[in-house]
This record gives structure tokens, sequence and C-alpha cells, in this order.
């Protein structure tokens, strides 16, 4: 085999069916049973990412355009409005399933309920399955990734913990909108939300977990209760969660055993906490550079795929962060809603949430001849 990409989320499957599609024998494990078990992502989809790559209209809600900025007493909250549709909100395991299907489409093998347990000099294990040789590891297994430590690549060590209620709505009865909650008591260093498609509803917080002294589930049921913007469900209600790494991409992300992509490569916006837009970006960045790799045998390939040049692009975003990490006293978050209110305040706002900087472009250029050429 030539490579065995391990995680079925849209990083490996995506980078699964791209390596395919370079005629390469691609493996994909996933430890679940079915790609709707164990969902981790609230699902947003940021108008760039529509932009820049071909997703499945028809699953994907209608258009968000309103963001409403709240401070702690959920008074007068601040209303930014783009003309354009910002945000779509993703039904995931269809979403999934669509990326599966894709992946074998092109050639790639998927296999669920196959757990990885280790690697060793080109040799897999698994649990449900009988060992595997393979050239190359992709590690698409999530945000505390074994095949980076089994690998000796960088590992996330800086993380948020998130967790949401999804549930069907009324249609007709909303508007669709974005209510974000600064707010420390229940979201310490980052936000509490609710987003509303006019289908479905999703309500979250996401924190520190250090901070979170009650437990994230007794704070998002108490967030639950009167979040703004909230509709009351008209079906039955998802749970979802897990670990959001913030720390920037990771530094060391490929050797020549295999490199990382998705949350296993520290691929979230640290500021927005967003992880999907770099989720296409980097798998098609990790697909050329794994295949031109396993090709040539060079490793000047590998050095291509470096997460110290795109962690020079975050400098901005890792200070903001780092800022927004420090609001943990209402009235500190009360202080910095003030300051959104001001021109300069609703501007910079607007540059976060409707800009097209959530995550660095990523497009090397690989082609043929660039590989051929290093051979020489």
């Amino acid at each position: 085999m030539d490579v065995l990409v391990v995680g079925a989320g849209l990083a490996g499957l995506r980078t699964a069916q791209l390596l395919a599609r370079r005629q390469l024998k691609v493996m994909v494990v996933d430890r679940r049973r079915s790609l709707s078990a164990g969902i981790r992502t609230t699902g947003i989809f940021v108008r760039r990412t529509l932009d820049d790559f071909d997703l499945p209209d028809h699953l994907l809600g209608p258009g968000v355009r309103d963001v409403l900025l709240y401070p702690p007493s959920r008074r007068a909250p601040i209303r930014l409005t783009s003309d354009r549709d910002e945000y779509r909100v993703a039904d995931m395991a269809a979403v999934y399933e669509h990326a599966r299907r894709a992946a074998e489409s092109a050639g790639a093998q998927v296999l669920l309920g196959v757990r990885y347990v280790d690697a060793s000099m080109g040799c897999v294990r698994f649990t449900g399955a009988e060992p595997v040789k393979a050239r190359f590891i992709v590690g698409a297994d999530g945000a505390r990734s074994r095949v980076a430590r089994d690998l000796g690549l960088d590992v996330n060590r800086r993380f948020l913990v998130g967790a949401e209620l999804v549930h069907p709505i009324a249609s007709g009865t909303t508007t669709p909108a974005f209510h974000c909650v600064l707010d420390p008591r229940v979201a310490p260093g980052y936000l509490g939300w609710v987003i509303d498609d006019g289908r479905h509803a999703h309500v979250g917080v996401a924190g520190y977990p250090d901070a979170m002294r009650a437990g994230i589930r007794h704070l998002l049921d108490a967030f639950a209760v009167d979040a703004p913007g909230r509709a009351a469900p008209a079906g039955p209600v998802e749970r979802r969660g897990g670990p959001i790494p913030v720390g920037g991409v990771l530094r060391r992300l490929a050797c020549p055993a295999g490199l990382l992509v998705g949350d296993a490569a520290g691929a979230v916006s640290p500021l927005t906490a967003g992880g999907l837009d770099p989720c296409f970006r980097m798998s098609e960045w990790a697909a050329a550079v794994a295949a031109g790799y396993l090709r040539t045998g060079d490793p000047r390939v590998l050095r291509r795929y470096d997460g110290n040049a795109l962690r020079s692009r975050f400098r901005g975003r890792l200070v903001l962060r780092r800022v927004f990490a420090g609001i943990r006293s209402p009235a500190l978050a009360e202080a910095a809603v003030t300051v959104l209110r001001g021109r300069a305040g609703r501007a910079l706002a607007a540059r976060v949430l409707f800009g097209d900087g959530s995550f660095p472009s990523v497009h090397p250029q690989l082609a043929d001849p660039a590989i051929d050429r290093l051979r020489q």
C-alpha cells in the first residue's frame, strides 16, 4: 500500500481522494462504525471556503449575513450585517458521507470500525483488522493525534474544549443569524453561540477547560436555557463536543514516514477556532507533497510542508488569541464589547467575522515539472 490515512474526517477523506486521483493506492481507517457518530464540529462554512471549493449546495443551509455580539449582560448587542452570505451551516453527517463517496470513487478504500493502534517501520497495527504495510501514513486522527506521537512529529498542546446542542427548528419562524456571547462565566477565553440558519439551531459554548470549574456540560445546559436567538426544538436534540487546538499550525508536520493534516496538524484558526477552511486548504497541500515525495523519494519535497511558514503569518491572530484568553471577568468582557461599539472596534470585528484572512492560502506549486527538477 502507498498511503494509509488514519481518520475519516473531512481532512482525511479529502486528502485520500486527492492522493487516489494521483494513482496511489490509498486506504482510510476510522474507529467509528458510522460517520454520523461522534461529530465534533458545528459545521459552519465561511464564504471564502464556499467561494474556493466545490461543496454540495443541497447539503448546506441558507446563507447567514447577520452577526450579533453580546456582552455578559446580554443587553444592546452589536449587530454587524454583510451584503453577502458569510456563513452556511452544513449537514455534517451528509457532508462526511459525500466525502467518503468521493474518496471511494477516486479509488481509495475506506474502512470503518477499525482502530489505529500504532506504527513502526512501515508496519501499522489495528484493533479490528489485520496489520498492513504502508509506505506513508497521513495522520488525520484529531487534535490529540496518536499518529503524530508515533511518527515523532509535533503535537498540539493548547486547547479549547467545546460542546453544543443541535436541533431542528420550525421552518419560517426565525431569520438566520449568528449570535455570539462574550461571557467568561460560561465560555472563558472564547464565546457562547447560537447560529440559526432557518432549519437547525446550534447552541454551544467553548473555552479553556482549566477555567470551566463547573464542567462544560453544566455550562452548556445553563447557557442554553436563555441563550439569545435560540428557537424552541422541533425535533430531537443532538449533543456534540471535543477539543479544539488553538496554538496555531504545528511546526514539524512531516517526516519520511508520514505527515499530519486537519486538527492533528493544528490547522485551526487560533483566533476564531474555525477548522473547516484550513482543512480543505491544507489537504490539497498535503496531497501534493505526499504524492511528490512518494514518486521522487526526495526529502526536499517534504520540507515544503513546513508549519513554520504558516505560523509566521499567524502572529497577529496568536496575539489576539492571548488577549481573548485574558478576558476572564464579566467586567472585562463588558469593557471589550464597549470598545467594539466604536467605529474602529466595529471595523475590527467585521474584519475578523467577514474578512478573507481566517486562514492563509496554502497552494504550493508542486506540478510535475517542478518535482522532476528536484530529482536532477
